[in-house]
């Protein structure tokens, strides 16, 4: 069993930056990648960025490249998205995620229990 724990959400104006964090704790949670998505209300839910423990080989969604970067630091269990150049459309809940695969194609094992990030104009 997996857990994670997702920090660091709350209302921001356009074009501010945030950091989400996501603690990882479980026998296993290394083995797995992590990842994270958004859900928009009305929306499905969309894929943002994943990276691997061991080699922090990323992956980013169309929509955030170049604006948002995934990093994670190994002795704390923990992932990182900082979330640059915020615009009112980067406006949802924010879920961290622990499975396999890459990019689009990631399939989650494991969910945080979301963070609200909202992007004031």
């Amino acid at each position: 069993q997996v857990q994670l724990v997702e920090f660091g959400g709350g209302l921001v104006q356009a074009g501010d930056s945030l950091r989400l964090s996501c603690a990882a704790s479980g026998r296993t949670f290394s083995e797995y990648a992590m990842a994270w998505f958004r859900q928009a209300p009305g929306k499905e839910r969309e894929f943002v960025a994943d990276i691997r423990w061991s080699s922090g080989y990323s992956d980013y969604g169309d929509s955030v490249k170049g604006r948002f970067t995934i990093s994670r630091d190994n002795a704390k269990n923990t992932v990182y998205l900082r979330m640059n150049s915020l615009k009112p459309e980067d406006t949802a809940v924010y879920y961290c995620s622990a499975g396999s695969g890459r990019g689009s194609d990631f399939s989650p094992s494991y969910w945080g229990q979301g963070t609200q990030v909202t992007v004031s104009s």
